[in-house]
């Protein structure tokens, strides 16, 4: 997993707001920021999604809602050791793009469809994994 997730993770406190939450999904062009502890112990994962169905639909105010009312607690995450294929599976099973890369708890890394994608070598599983994600998108769509 080391060799293809992005190192670089962008989080955010479960107090913070959902305002802020967004400003730095849109600053950074994600989809998701991982929630962390002050301590970097993951929480729970935020979304694009998770901020317009869980806040501004119900018409809550974005900069009084902390993210730990939003935000998705039901988790998945691999490690910086974990196959490349697992992560696809997993993906694929769960309906998720982005996952958390996780060591003792706390969050190292960041791996995407897209990250898989570039890897180039388990190219039937990642296509496998965005076909299953993408029909599910497709069928809620209709």
């Amino acid at each position: 997993m080391k060799e293809v997730m992005t190192p670089h993770v962008v989080s955010i406190a479960p107090e913070e707001s959902a305002a802020l939450a967004a400003r730095l999904l849109a600053r950074h062009g994600l989809g998701a920021l991982p929630v962390c502890s002050a301590e970097g112990i993951l929480r729970g994962m935020v979304t694009d999604r998770d901020i317009v169905l869980r806040c501004v639909a119900p018409e809550a105010d974005p900069k009084s809602v902390p993210v730990k009312e939003i935000m998705s607690r039901r988790l998945a995450a691999v490690a910086p050791g974990d196959d490349v294929r697992q992560a696809a599976r997993l993906m694929a099973r769960r309906q998720i793009r982005r996952l958390p890369v996780v060591a003792e708890g706390k969050v190292v890394g960041m791996v995407s469809l897209g990250d898989l994608a570039q890897c180039g070598r388990y190219e039937m599983e990642i296509s496998r994994a965005l076909t299953d994600i993408s029909s599910v998108v497709q069928k809620l769509s209709e």
